[in-house]
């Protein structure tokens, strides 16, 4: 007789600094309904990201690294576009409009261009988390893996942040983001809160000067500023 499938348990498919970080903090009842709910999902498809990308925000921010955390909402919810980046589109995919005015606050912010494209993988690798509190979707359906139990996950992943003893910088735009307020609760880390760079939203976005505000901050803290865009000054 064939053994019994083991049923997947999605932090098993997490970086090893991370896992161990998160741990504490979740519930591990919670990740394994989450797991099966996310691997019906699946197999019923189509669900974005491609679940290699599932966790890419994490493994292109090792916890050691990250000193500054965007946090969004969930994935793009259209063919090519969600790569397991808050905001970010993958190279040569057309920039979203929540991103085009976070490029236009990057211009009046800095003074600078943006990147070229939308993929926003090279914030990442300068200590950039750009985590979304829920970490799938299910094509055309915005909010379809709301409530589902990634947020126990991400909350985690905020809680394990907030535990560092070097200073964090936490980036939150919209009512969703800044209801995470609570979970940080070092004195030593920065809060920095936005309106959503949705179009929809018509206030409290535009004009917030979130770039500068999050070097200063990095600055004040013996860190080096990031590099938004090609066209700023190398560091």
């Amino acid at each position: 007789m064939a053994e019994p499938t083991k049923p997947v348990y999605l932090l098993d498919f997490m970086p090893d600094d991370w896992r161990a970080a998160v741990s504490p903090y979740v519930d591990p009842d919670v990740v394994a309904a989450l797991s099966a709910f996310v691997v019906e999902q699946y197999n019923s498809g189509p669900v974005y990201p491609r679940k290699q990308d599932i966790y890419a925000a994490y493994k292109l921010c090792p916890l050691a690294a990250t000193r500054v955390l965007i946090l969004g909402q969930d994935p793009y919810i259209k063919p090519g576009q969600a790569h397991g980046l808050s905001f970010s589109v993958p190279p040569g995919v057309p920039v979203p409009p929540s991103l085009r005015n976070v490029y236009q606050e990057m211009r009046d912010d800095l003074g600078v261009e943006p990147p070229p494209s939308g993929d926003l993988t090279a914030w990442c690798r300068q200590g950039v988390m750009l985590l979304n509190a829920v970490l799938t979707v299910r094509a055309g359906t915005p909010n379809s893996h709301k409530g589902h139990g990634w947020e126990n996950v991400t909350d985690a992943t905020i809680r394990a942040l907030n535990d560092r003893a070097e200073p964090v910088v936490f980036v939150l735009w919209g009512a969703a983001a800044k209801a995470k307020a609570p979970l940080i609760t070092n004195p030593r880390h920065v809060v920095l809160r936005a309106g959503h760079p949705s179009p929809m939203n018509t206030s409290g976005f535009l004009g917030s000067r979130p770039f500068s505000r999050i070097n200063a901050a990095l600055v004040a803290a013996g860190n080096p500023p990031v590099r938004w865009s090609p066209a700023m000054p190398r560091l």
